[in-house]
């Protein structure tokens, strides 16, 4: 009885030991793929991101390009009109 205690004693003292090594491998294994995905995820993000910017960008010039041209025109019109005098 005592013999074949301490056999199972030894049996689980030995499979509990390599419960650390053999738990990170497994988490690991399942979380890889996720990992990965949230990679992709990121990548996605950034790319809307940086077409969201260049949209904002685009709009922008624009409107400060068609606000030059407005002041600009009309300090022509002011310049003409001054030259008329």
């Amino acid at each position: 009885m005592k013999k074949s205690l301490r056999i199972a004693e030894g049996v689980l003292f030995v499979a509990l030991s390599f419960m650390p090594a053999v738990l990170p491998t497994i988490t690991f294994a399942q979380t890889d793929k996720s990992a990965t995905q949230d990679v992709k995820d990121a990548g996605h993000s950034t790319k809307e991101a940086t077409k969201k910017t260049g949209r904002k960008v685009k709009s922008g010039t624009k409107k400060v390009v068609n606000k030059s041209a407005a002041k600009t025109a009309e300090g022509a019109n002011k310049v003409a009109d001054k030259t008329k005098q």
